[in-house]
């Protein structure tokens, strides 16, 4: 069951991660944003992660803590850990540069508002911009990809939701690596490439984040894990979807899809 467990929880996480390369398609292969379904599917992301967070992923943190550690012991270290995942996450968002950061909104018509430069100066910085951006991709999408991972490991339905919402979370990452690859190169292929391979991040997170741990796991290792990974999503969905949904210029869509992502999730853990 296990071993079954792990292969689920390494496809989505997989899957998630290589939607990467679904922006650096769309940046390239549309010429339009329709920026109402973005603004509604970026809040929509962000419902299912807070909801799930909240109500199902910081429960079963709870739950195993206050079973090893007792009622007041578990409580405080579920908090503790929930607000050390937030930490975590934001102390990465740091080592970001703001101009580089791979959550900056971008849109399709960014890549097609003007050929790609000719300046041998020029294109130096704009190749070096897209690779750091692959590579501060690379460092969100890590913490992001274990937290598939081990939320997959614990319920892979519960797995199905989250891989699902970073997976829309993740396509604008693609078409902010995709754009300076291409301005610097006008090679498609290339920006693709790039975007695409930046992805494989979650399944690495995924992968060393469970070889490091198993030899130590416990239930109270999985608690403050499962906290942390709550608190990682909560921070994400509140610091990055929701301003990413509402700078593509559509707020109230933005909070229509947060309101329908919450529902749904709702409903879906209803239903199993």
């Amino acid at each position: 069951m296990l071993e079954g467990n792990i292969l689920i929880a390494l496809t989505l996480t997989l899957f998630a991660g290589l939607s990467t390369g679904v922006g650096g398609a769309i940046a390239f292969y549309t010429r339009q944003t329709n920026t109402r379904f973005l603004s509604l599917a970026l809040g929509f992301s962000a419902g299912v992660m807070i909801y799930i967070s909240f109500t199902e992923i910081l429960d079963t943190a709870s739950e195993a803590l206050v079973h090893e550690r007792g009622e007041m012991a578990g409580a405080w270290l579920t908090v503790i850990a929930f607000f050390g995942g937030m930490l975590i996450i934001a102390l990465i968002d740091k080592l970001v540069p703001h101009f580089e950061n791979p959550h900056e909104p971008r849109t399709v018509e960014q890549v097609h508002e003007a050929k790609p430069q000719v300046s041998l100066q020029v294109n130096r910085k704009l190749l070096r911009a897209g690779l750091l951006t692959a590579m501060a991709v690379g460092i969100h999408n890590f913490p992001e990809g274990f937290a598939t991972f081990m939320a997959s490991m614990r319920d892979p339905a519960t797995g199905v939701s989250i891989a699902i919402a970073v997976a829309i979370h993740n396509i604008p990452e693609g078409i902010a690596i995709s754009i300076p690859v291409y301005y610097a190169t006008g090679n498609r292929k290339k920006a693709f490439l790039w975007s695409f391979l930046s992805g494989f991040a979650e399944p690495l997170g995924a992968v060393v984040g469970f070889l490091i741990l198993t030899p130590f796991m416990s239930e109270t290792i999985f608690g403050l894990v499962f906290a942390a990974v709550a608190g990682i999503m909560v921070f994400i969905s509140f610091d990055h979807l929701l301003p990413a949904a509402h700078e593509y210029g559509e707020p109230h869509l933005s909070i229509y899809g947060l309101i329908a992502g919450m529902a749904v999730m709702a409903i879906s853990l209803l239903l199993l």
